[in-house]
């Protein structure tokens, strides 16, 4: 009987050819995206303290500041300013959330398989909605 059953697949050391095969848990997903986001955050800080600085320092800047999502800056258009920043927005929200998540996860000691996946679940749903919500208004839409 031993011998009709299938073995299962062994990943030790995955290679590139199998990253496609490989399924991740949504706790997985979580915790890349997690260090995604936040390496996200850190690349673009220079983009947004420039932002925070244009739209605080006068009233000429900030009209500069608000000019940069219609009209664009430089050769990037203003969409893809929008566009940036909704990725700023994305990667604070699910940096924030992800982060939340595994301070609960300590507090309340919170480490079962299925705790850790529905919270996982849970982290992707509320982060993306958050962001669908925060780039509806961004590009105007209410």
């Amino acid at each position: 009987m031993a011998d009709t059953l299938k073995e299962r697949p062994v990943y030790r050391n995955i290679h590139v050819s199998q990253i496609v095969a490989y399924r991740l848990p949504p706790a997985g997903i979580v915790s890349i995206l997690h260090r995604v986001s936040g390496a996200a955050m850190f690349l673009l800080l220079p983009f947004v303290i420039w932002l925070f600085d244009n739209s605080l320092t006068s009233e000429i800047s900030f009209d500069r500041f608000a000019s940069v999502f219609s009209a664009g800056v430089g050769f990037l258009p203003g969409w893809f300013i929008k566009l940036v920043c909704l990725g700023l927005i994305w990667a604070y929200l699910h940096h924030f959330i992800a982060g939340v998540r595994h301070l609960w996860m300590d507090m309340t000691h919170s480490v079962s398989k299925e705790q850790g996946h529905s919270s996982a679940v849970i982290t992707l749903a509320a982060s993306l909605l958050l962001t669908v919500a925060l780039g509806a208004k961004l590009f105007g839409l209410f």
